[in-house]
C-alpha cells in the first residue's frame, strides 16, 4: 500500500499546517505589541537624538564628564558581572545539588532583587555599607570606605545582578545530574579533571549568558546605584544619572543622545552574547560527542 505524501511536506516549517490553529493571529498579535511597546519607543528615541544633527549629537555624547561616566559605568558593571559569575556558580551549585534546612527560603531570597524596587535596594545598601552603616562603619574606621565611590557602585550592581547568573545556571546544573561525574571518577579522573572536562563544558554557555545579562543590567542600572554612589562628577557619577540631569535641565535632545548611546551599548552586549553562544554550542556538542565515543 503506497502512502501519499502530503502536499505541504515541502513547505517551510512555519508554513506547514498545525494541529492547533491560530498562527496568523498569534503572529499578528505578537508583532503588534512588540511594535507598540519596543519598536515605537526606540524609534522615537532615535529620531529625537538625530533631530539636532550629527554635530550636536557628537557634542552631546562626547564631553569629558560623559567620558568619565562611561568609563565608570562600564568598568563597574564589568567588575560586578565578574564577581557575580563566581558567586553565581557557587550559589547555583549549592541550591541544585544539596538539600539542607532553609534551602527553599534561600532559593526564594535569590529572587528578591527582582521584586524589590531599585530605590529601596539603594537606600538599604547605603544604610548597611555607608560610613555610619552596620558594615561600613568598621571599614570606614580603617580608612576603607565602601560607599559613595566606585566600590559602592560595584556592591549595588552585584546585588541586582546575582539572580541573573544563578537563575541561568541552576536549571543547567539540575539537568546535568551526577552520572557523568560518577562515571569520570570510576574511570580514574581526578576531581580537577572532572570539573574541567565534564562539568565546565556544560556550564560554560549558561555562565556566559548569565554574565552577559548581569553586565547589561549593570550598564543600565539607576535606582539602586544613585543612593550609594555619591554622584560626584568624574568620581562616582554614572551615565544613567546624566540622562536624568539632562532631562531636569530641559535638554531633551541631549538626554535622548546619551540614552541612544546606552541603547546601542546594551544591544551590542546582547548581540555579542548571542554570537558567543552560537560559537560555544557546536564546540560543546562536538566535545560531548567525542566523550560518548570513548570506551
Amino acid at each position: 500500500m503506497r502512502m501519499s505524501i502530503p502536499s505541504w511536506a515541502g513547505l517551510p516549517a512555519w508554513r506547514r499546517p498545525s494541529p492547533l490553529p491560530g498562527f496568523g493571529l498569534a503572529l499578528g498579535y505578537t508583532l503588534a505589541w512588540l511594535g507598540l511597546i519596543v519598536l515605537l519607543p526606540i524609534s522615537v528615541l532615535v529620531l529625537r537624538a538625530a533631530s539636532g544633527g550629527w554635530g550636536h549629537f557628537i557634542d552631546a555624547i562626547w564631553t569629558p564628564r560623559l567620558v568619565a561616566s562611561y568609563r565608570l559605568t562600564f568598568g563597574t558593571a564589568l567588575v560586578a558581572a565578574a564577581i557575580n559569575a563566581v558567586l553565581g556558580i557557587v550559589v547555583a551549585w549549592m541550591l541544585a545539588r544539596y538539600r539542607f534546612p532553609g534551602r527553599r527560603w534561600l532559593d526564594a531570597l535569590i529572587d528578591l532583587p527582582f521584586a524589590l524596587p531599585t530605590s529601596v535596594a539603594g537606600i538599604t545598601l547605603a544604610f548597611i555599607f555607608g560610613p555610619n552603616g552596620w558594615i561600613g562603619t568598621w571599614f570606614a574606621a580603617h580608612g576603607f570606605d565602601l560607599a559613595f565611590n566606585a566600590r559602592g557602585i560595584v556592591i549595588a550592581l552585584t546585588f541586582v545582578g546575582l539572580p541573573f547568573v544563578v537563575r541561568t545556571l541552576q536549571p543547567v546544573i539540575e539537568e546535568l545530574g551526577t552520572e557523568e561525574e560518577e562515571a569520570a571518577g570510576l574511570l580514574g579522573a581526578s576531581r580537577a579533571a572532572t570539573l574541567r572536562r565534564v562539568v565546565w563544558p556544560a556550564l560554560r554557555p549558561a555562565l556566559m549568558t548569565g554574565f552577559g545579562l548581569a553586565f547589561a543590567r549593570g550598564v543600565g542600572e539607576y535606582g539602586s546605584v544613585i543612593f550609594i554612589a555619591g554622584n560626584r562628577p568624574f568620581v562616582s557619577e554614572i551615565t544613567s544619572l546624566l540622562v536624568v540631569t539632562k532631562l531636569e535641565q530641559f535638554d531633551f535632545d541631549g538626554a535622548a543622545s546619551i540614552a541612544f548611546v546606552m541603547l546601542l551599548a546594551s544591544f551590542a552586549i546582547l548581540f555579542a552574547l548571542n554570537l558567543l553562544q552560537r560559537w560555544l554550542e557546536p564546540r560543546s556538542s562536538a566535545r560531548a560527542h567525542r566523550s560518548e565515543k570513548r570506551p
